[in-house]
């Protein structure tokens, strides 16, 4: 504490303009105790972590609709099943993840019920499958806004990857604010989503009940069956398309998993919280999905892949290239809201967004699985340390960088990402719901309540069925999408697989060198210092008598001649002043300086194993930046290399130059000019 012109106060550190700068794009600092305050009530927990699954309603029904299309128009009677068919495994698989988020409420979601019931093996193939997963959600999300944008938006036509990159960056930065702060600015959007989508289905489900309901702009048009489709399809051809189909519908699928792994960030009771998030979710996208892809069949949607625009045809003739194909739940909504327009753009307005936002749900969860990685030593460290805001800041950053790179390469080209994803997060799900079954069957054998067990038996065979069925999907997208782009998915799951062992191979490796033994207690036989010489000044003779008083068993100085005129005036006054501390020269004739030191502490070591050589290095302080060029270079890079060196410790001795005088007298007018409210609160004003 100390007094100053008004009051009595704390002395507050200076803020710089990098500081100042920090807190307005993050906001303020947060206290490690401040943690609770960035729990997640379900509202904000829902669109938070459900933004993902939700806006694969904005492209999951497009795929269903282009792969059938590959017959032709005539396909399209398969469309409601293929539907149904999503809808029953995104149900089998949302009731498998409530039985997860009750029994594995700490957040480690796929990768801990892998890694405890299935081994370390199991555990690190669901957090690369995952990692990858993540990684194409934000790819595959902000591609498809980008499409969007450009559609809409004649100036980003031609640059949808460098839209794509800017709002992956946006994104990141608002993540770096706190989960809790970005959840409260999404919720709004995402939650306009889904009351836009279920109006729009609504309407349109009470116009078909009256016989009013009108056909979409595509319905005029025809398709042509793709060449491998021409003709009557045999059983395999149709089965092996409505697999395809099936399998791009899976898509819808992608973010469930999501909440299992952000069960720490609600608020109590976490799991019941986090799995009341999840039902809603499920009924919320199932209700989405279906709707819009019965609504388009029922309206006369034709739509077909954006590449082969060659295959609509009107009146028998191809429409062209040019032709401005909109998406499918743009057509619903013009055709529905057709004597609204309001509606209309509402519902394209809020699906471009919701694609933007559906990245979210990866900033949320890639983050708290690397934070996990890094914590069991599968990644490195740095991804489970908490920023500022109290968001895993590192690994916010690594995920956006990943994506950027992936929207780059592609082109942010929906279609050629949409072949990649869906795998890894198949991997997990099936590893995930087998590793609870385990769980479960391992409970069993202990539990003798018969209440508790057949609550356990219950949990057991709702895993077993969601395991049936994701097992079969999975299946269904190795063999339906390996060639079309799967295979590199699959290659970077293997490349995640290998950094990850290897990384942890690397800290146990390291952990085992540190361990602490008896020998760790032997205190060394003798301490031979060294004070490095360059010339006699003050730094120099400050580094003497610092290594004066440490007490060595022996001290000398060391200064490395290179040429013969200098050395002998140094010796000259070396003798001159008699400092009480013997000169020793280290002849250089190729004008090395760190060279002869590393020898010479070497050889000092060498005669004396048990020993230890303790180095004093002079440096300078200075005030202004550029100064750093000037000065200690050879300080630096001589302290580099002796850190390689056994046995040998390194003292750096600082002398503050006058300019050093500049950074004091820098904060001294900080702490001067004060900031508003000081007086009020006390602060310290000088």
């Amino acid at each position: 504490m100390t007094r100053g012109r008004v009051g009595w106060g704390v002395r507050f550190p200076p803020v710089g303009v990098g500081d100042v700068s920090k807190r307005i794009l993050l906001g303020r600092k947060l206290r490690s105790a401040q943690l609770g305050e960035t729990l997640l009530p379900k509202r904000i927990a829902l669109p938070v972590f459900a933004s993902d699954a939700l806006s694969s309603v904005a492209y999951a029904p497009d795929e269903v609709f282009i792969m059938l299309s590959l017959a032709g128009a005539s396909a399209y009677v398969w469309s409601w099943k293929i539907a149904l068919a999503v809808a029953l495994v995104m149900a089998a698989v949302i009731a498998s993840y409530r039985q997860t988020v009750h029994a594995y409420p700490s957040g480690g979601g796929d990768y801990e019920v892998a890694t405890v019931n299935l081994g370390a093996t199991a555990g690190t193939t669901v957090a690369s499958a995952l990692l990858v997963d993540y990684i194409l959600t934000v790819a595959v999300s902000i591609s498809s806004a980008s499409q969007y944008a450009a559609s809409a938006i004649p100036s980003v036509q031609g640059h949808e990857a460098l839209f794509g990159s800017v709002m992956v960056v946006l994104l990141m930065a608002m993540n770096l604010r706190g989960i809790r702060e970005s959840g409260s600015f999404f919720a709004v959007p995402t939650y306009a989503f889904m009351v836009a989508i279920l109006g729009m289905c609504f309407y349109g489900f009470v116009e078909m009940a009256s016989g009013t309901l009108p056909q979409v702009e595509s319905a005029r048009y025809d398709i042509a069956p793709s060449p491998d489709y021409e003709g009557s399809l045999t059983t395999f051809a149709l089965m092996f398309l409505l697999a395809r189909a099936f399998s791009s519908g899976c898509a819808a699928l992608t973010g469930v998993e999501a909440i299992s792994n952000g069960v720490p960030a609600f608020q109590r009771p976490k799991s019941r919280n986090a799995a009341t998030t999840l039902l809603l979710l499920g009924l919320i996208a199932i209700s989405m999905m279906v709707s819009v892809i019965v609504l388009a069949k029922q309206m006369g949607l034709k739509y077909v892949d954006p590449h082969e625009l060659d295959r609509l045809l009107l009146d028998g003739e191809p429409v062209g290239a040019d032709h401005d194909q909109h998406a499918v739940i743009a057509q619903i909504a013009r055709a529905v809201f057709h004597d609204f327009s309001p509606g209309f753009y509402l519902v394209v307005t809020v699906t471009g967004v919701i694609l933007v936002l559906a990245a979210n749900t990866a900033f949320n969860g890639f983050p708290v699985l690397g934070s996990i990685l890094a914590k069991d030593g599968f990644a490195p460290r740095a991804l489970g340390s908490r920023g500022d805001r109290l968001a895993y800041s590192n690994g916010i950053v690594f995920l956006a960088v990943c994506a950027i790179v992936l929207i780059v390469a592609f082109d942010a080209e929906t279609t050629k990402l949409i072949q990649l994803y869906i795998v890894g997060v198949f991997v997990s799900f099936n590893l995930s719901q087998l590793g609870m079954i385990r769980h479960w069957t391992r409970a069993l054998t202990t539990e003798k309540d018969a209440g508790t067990r057949r609550r356990m038996q219950r949990s057991r065979a709702i895993n077993a069925v969601g395991l049936s069925f994701t097992a079969v999907v999975l299946v269904i997208v190795l063999v339906t999408k390996f060639l079309a782009g799967a295979w590199i998915t699959i290659l970077a799951m293997i490349f995640f697989f290998a950094v990850m062992r290897g990384i942890k191979k690397h800290y146990d490796k390291v952990q085992a060198e540190l361990a602490a033994d008896d020998l760790d207690k032997v205190l060394p036989t003798r301490v031979h210092a060294i004070v490095l010489v360059s010339k006699i000044h003050k730094p120099t003779l400050r580094a003497l008598a610092f290594a004066k008083a440490s007490r060595p068993n022996a001290l000398e100085a060391v200064y490395v001649a290179t040429d013969a005129a200098e050395t002998n005036r140094l010796i000259e006054e070396w003798d001159r002043r008699n400092l009480g501390v013997p000169l020793k020269i280290l002849h250089s004739p190729y004008r090395e300086l760190i060279k002869p030191v590393v020898e010479y502490t070497a050889e000092i070591r060498k005669a004396n194993p048990r020993g230890v050589v303790a180095v004093y290095i002079p440096e300078y302080v200075v005030g202004r930046w550029w100064e750093q060029f000037l000065h200690n270079q050879t300080a630096l890079r001589l302290k580099g290399r002796l850190l390689f060196s056994p046995g040998v410790m390194v003292t750096s001795v600082p002398y503050q130059l006058s300019s050093s005088q500049i950074a004091i007298e820098r904060e001294e007018r900080g702490d001067a000019r004060g900031r508003p409210g000081d007086a009020r609160s006390g602060r310290q004003i000088r």
